[in-house]
């Protein structure tokens, strides 16, 4: 069956770097666009990276963009997302996402989620 499997979460200081991993398996990894999401108490959950099926483009909202990279390994079936200057305001739990649009902005499979606290 279709499995994500997110992991690396933790707790970090402000100006801190965290790198979260996701496990794919049970569907075509590399014909599959991947997104890390994620949802803090009383918010809805947002985006904040894509990857194209081929790794050859990404996408960033302007809060994380220049602090967050996303990228996959597709003959590991990993995503990666490198998060560098951590603020409180990023604490949330972090989702992997799966979906076979690089455009598509509802449906596919979604991990368990990894909390991420940025605190001193």
């Amino acid at each position: 069956q279709v499995q994500l499997v997110e992991s690396g979460g933790g707790l970090v200081q402000p100006g801190g770097s965290l790198r979260l991993s996701c496990a794919a398996s049970g569907f075509d990894f590399g014909s599959y666009a991947m997104s890390w999401y994620r949802q803090a108490p009383g918010k809805e959950r947002e985006s904040v990276a894509r990857v194209r099926s081929d790794g050859g483009s990404t996408m960033y909202p302007s809060s994380v963009k220049g602090r967050f990279t996303i990228s996959r390994d597709n003959d590991k079936n990993m995503v990666y997302l490198q998060m560098n200057s951590l603020k409180p305001e990023d604490t949330a739990v972090y989702y992997c996402n799966a979906r076979p649009g690089y455009f598509s902005e509802s449906g596919g499979y979604w991990g368990q989620g990894t909390q991420v606290t940025v605190s001193s």
